[in-house]
């Protein structure tokens, strides 16, 4: 009798052995931002006007021969937004080259030429 009552109390020890203890949670995947780069003919200092937030930043000169190149992401031609819509104002030399409405993903590079 008392094997059977350690055999019993082995397989409930080995059974709820088993259970983890709390609930756990694994968040992974990438951050909910999108960027916007221009590109013109040249390289050149811009102010960009996001929705009443002013930025400086520089365009990257657009190489006609490379349609599908990546554009090297860096703070000085990139911004970096919430997802959503968003009104871009480009100006250049205190004069406006460039006004629009965009949509921008979470993850996405929007490149708006110049």
């Amino acid at each position: 009798m008392k094997k059977i009552f350690v055999i019993a109390a082995c397989f409930m020890a080995v059974l709820f052995a088993g259970c983890g203890v709390g609930n756990y949670s694994v968040s992974s995947g990438s951050p909910d931002e999108g960027y916007v780069t221009f590109v013109s003919g040249s390289a050149y200092t811009i102010d960009v006007n996001v929705d009443g937030q002013t930025y400086t930043c520089k365009t990257v000169k657009e190489i006609p021969h490379k349609t599908r190149r990546d554009i090297k992401k860096t703070a000085q031609n990139t911004i970096t937004l919430k997802p959503g819509t968003h009104t871009l104002k480009v100006s250049a030399d205190g004069k406006e080259i460039y006004s629009q409405k965009v949509f921008i993903s979470a993850q996405e590079t929007k490149i708006i030429k110049l």
